[in-house]
């Protein structure tokens, strides 16, 4: 058996929302992340297990340059996103993440009211118009199976809500800047089982119109929610797969081991 599989797409089947190319990713001398090129098919979820450890985190934060905040950080490689190399040193990372948008692992709320939350970045990039907001904010809050919780509280605390209703306020924020691409770091992970069930629709219902990659390190979560997902061990990208291939049929003795609970 061969030790590593990526697949390759048909880019004249499917549209590529955008693509690693040898990305690597060093803390200091460490390599925690070996060459990995992926693509990843627009309006589609990919879902990145593994173990603790494995590198699928790191990879993800590599795609919208969230490891530019990790001191002592580098990436090496190219990450494509529509043509453009958004690895290169000349790239606005802040203009990169209203395309490339993150929700993280436990719910981070700002201190202030929901319809502040959605709002905030809105009308710092110069948005104005209350009706335009207005607007926002309830599509936003829709798509996040959010709406009919909260439409009668909005100007309340999002810290008064739930921890399944936070995470759900955190990704109605993010999709507010209309990204194209959504990367969510284990957004389940601090919930119970009812939220995780919430969270995961939302998942499905967002993938009409964005395009959805997710580190998980619940596999029954990813059987249920993902189109591909790509396995991680040792910080080495070590099959990546249509979604039921991994999970019925894996190319990969190490995957099988991993996905059938003989790991380690």
């Amino acid at each position: 058996m061969a030790d590593k599989y990526i697949l390759e797409l048909d880019s004249n089947k499917h549209e590529i929302a955008m693509e690693t190319k040898n990305v690597q990713v060093f803390y200091g001398e460490k390599e925690a992340l070996e060459k990995t090129s992926m693509q990843f098919e627009r309006y589609k979820i990919t879902s990145l297990i593994g173990s603790s450890g494995s590198g699928k985190s790191t990879f993800l934060r590599s795609l919208n340059r969230m490891n530019d905040n990790v001191p002592g950080a580098s990436v090496k490689g190219e990450i494509i996103y529509r043509g453009l190399d958004i690895n290169k040193n000349d790239i606005d990372i802040y203009e990169t993440r209203k395309h490339i948008g993150m929700v993280f692992q436990r719910p981070n709320p700002f201190s202030k009211s929901i319809y502040e939350n959605i709002t905030f970045a809105l009308k710092r990039h110069g948005m104005k118009d209350k009706n335009e907001l207005d607007e926002i904010v309830e599509t936003t809050l829709k798509q996040a199976s959010l709406w009919e919780q909260v439409k009668d509280d909005l100007n309340k605390s999002a810290l008064a809500l739930s921890g399944g209703q936070q995470q759900r306020l955190c990704i109605a924020r993010a999709i507010a800047m209309k990204p194209d691409v959504l990367l969510m770091d284990e957004p389940a992970s601090a919930l119970d089982p009812i939220s995780t069930a919430n969270i995961e629709e939302t998942m499905l219902n967002l993938k009409d119109n964005y395009t959805i990659i997710i580190v998980t390190h619940n596999m029954q979560q990813a059987s249920r929610v993902s189109d591909y997902t790509a396995f991680f061990n040792m910080g080495k990208a070590v099959e990546f797969d249509e979604t039921r291939k991994i999970f019925t049929r894996p190319k990969i003795q190490l995957t099988e081991d991993y996905v059938s609970g003989h790991f380690g």
